[in-house]
């Protein structure tokens, strides 16, 4: 049985940092050409009733040339109340994902495979937009990159291309 190395057989990379989504925000961007699959972990601190609109857009390098939205729906989950469960629930496949307005801490998941990215016109790199929301409204993003291609000690850099 293989020892599972979390540092060495997947990335973690912070998208967006803890901050108020008053205006809406744009995530760092990530390479996937090492990742066979990205998961993009966002949590919201919902401190005002306002939905807040999470996408996951496409671009060609991590400098976000020719973005675009996913044309391909990925599979989504959520939990819309960490307080009561720690269930991620099955959500519609979708480019992306509105939360409700209910004042709670939650929990959203965009499950990404690299393939479903418009490979033809060399699109492999992605990344995280909120909508407009409420100041009082704490988002924060990561990307998990699983199935590496190059599983060391320190794999490679993501957010270079």
């Amino acid at each position: 049985m293989t020892k599972f190395t979390f540092p060495q057989q997947m990335k973690l990379v912070e998208a967006l940092p803890p901050a108020a989504d008053a205006a809406g925000r744009s995530s760092d961007i990530v390479s996937l050409k090492n990742a066979g699959k990205a998961y993009v972990k966002v949590h919201l601190a919902q401190g005002n009733a306002a939905t807040v609109a999470l996408a996951i857009m496409q671009a060609t390098d991590v400098a976000g040339t020719g973005a675009k939205p996913l044309a391909n729906a990925v599979p989504i989950w959520a939990n819309l109340d960490t307080s009561l469960t720690d269930t991620l629930i099955r959500r519609s496949d979708a480019v992306s994902y509105t939360t409700d307005a209910a004042v709670k801490n939650k929990q959203v998941i965009f499950e990404v495979d690299p393939a479903q990215l418009d490979l033809a016109n060399g699109f492999d790199c992605i990344y995280l937009t909120t909508g407009a929301s409420n100041a009082a409204n704490i988002t924060q993003a990561e990307f998990i990159l699983v199935d590496l291609r190059y599983q060391q000690s320190t794999p490679p850099s993501a957010i270079i291309n």
